[in-house]
């Protein structure tokens, strides 16, 4: 369902936004703004689920990095050996 609204853009972002359809990348100035509004609801579910994985993260136990680098190659030499490499 589509519902109108009255919204103002600088004159930069209008002339932008109707290069844009001039340029056939979309259909209207509705489709460039939707376009743009799922982008950025797009980009704050990533930095949403960004933010929830580094506090796993945090909250978990820490490796050194000599650990990590074991526990690395321990899982390399594994995964060669099941492929027969």
């Amino acid at each position: 369902m589509s519902v109108k609204a009255s919204i103002s853009l600088t004159e930069s972002q209008e002339a932008y936004a109707r290069d844009l359809v001039a340029q056939g990348h979309f259909p209207s100035l509705s489709a460039v703004l939707q376009h743009g509004l799922e982008l950025l609801r797009e980009q704050s579910q990533t930095k949403d689920a960004l933010r929830e994985l580094l506090a796993q993260r945090q909250s978990g136990a820490f490796v050194s990095l000599d650990e990590g680098k074991v526990r690395t190659e321990d899982m390399i030499a594994r995964k060669r050996a099941e492929r027969g490499l």
